[in-house]
């Protein structure tokens, strides 16, 4: 079974997914973080993120650079949302996220492009989505438990500028795919999230048996 999550930043796919790979006992990639770890090469060999040939280099980043805590930072966040725009780049990953999605058993993926590009056959395609300025208050309470500081005004403008970015980029823009179940967190906490999530999952099992 190959479960699909997308949605933007700061939605809750992320959660969810690990959620959901835990209950069906399936493994999981959060696929967001190859393109953190293509900008944080990027930024350690100073390079410029919005050059494609930079972008395209950096994906042949360690496998020891997935493990930086560096990766879950705003700051790369930023940098993620703007080399993954380059068309090289997403090819030069798309083969490593379909062969996790294609492993024996099934796989659980959540990212932005994931049902409708890396796993359009999925079994399971989910779309999280949650308002900007319920997403910006859970990425600056993360921040903040982090040591981080940023206003929430500025996260607020950083997730408006990455999500436009997402949904325009010529190369799988954000979008939900047709055949996805919609989850909207905005009002949701974790739990809440979670389970909803799970209903929605055992209800698309059922119906296709």
């Amino acid at each position: 079974m190959i479960i699909a999550v997308d949605g933007p930043t700061a939605s809750g796919k992320g959660t969810i997914a690990k959620a959901l790979a835990a209950r069906f006992g399936l493994p999981h990639l959060d696929t967001g973080l190859l393109y953190r770890a293509v900008a944080r090469q990027v930024l350690l060999a100073g390079g410029n993120p919005d050059d494609a040939a930079t972008a395209l280099a950096a994906t042949n980043f360690p496998e020891s650079l997935l493990l930086e805590p560096a990766l879950r930072g705003e700051e790369t966040g930023g940098l993620a949302s703007r080399v993954s725009v380059h068309a090289a780049v997403r090819e030069a990953l798309f083969k490593r996220q379909r062969s996790f999605a294609l492993q024996p058993g099934g796989a659980v993926l959540d990212g932005r492009d994931i049902g409708t590009i890396i796993a359009p056959d999925a079994d399971v395609k989910l779309f999280v989505v949650a308002t900007v300025e319920a997403r910006a208050k859970r990425r600056w309470k993360e921040m903040q438990e982090r040591g981080e500081s940023h206003t929430l005004d500025q996260i607020e403008a950083d997730l408006r500028r990455r999500d436009e970015r997402d949904r325009t980029r010529a190369e799988a823009p954000l979008r939900a795919a047709d055949d996805a179940a919609i989850l909207d967190t905005s009002d949701l906490d974790r739990e809440a999230a979670i389970e909803a999530a799970i209903a929605l999952v055992e209800a698309r099992i059922s119906a296709s048996r």
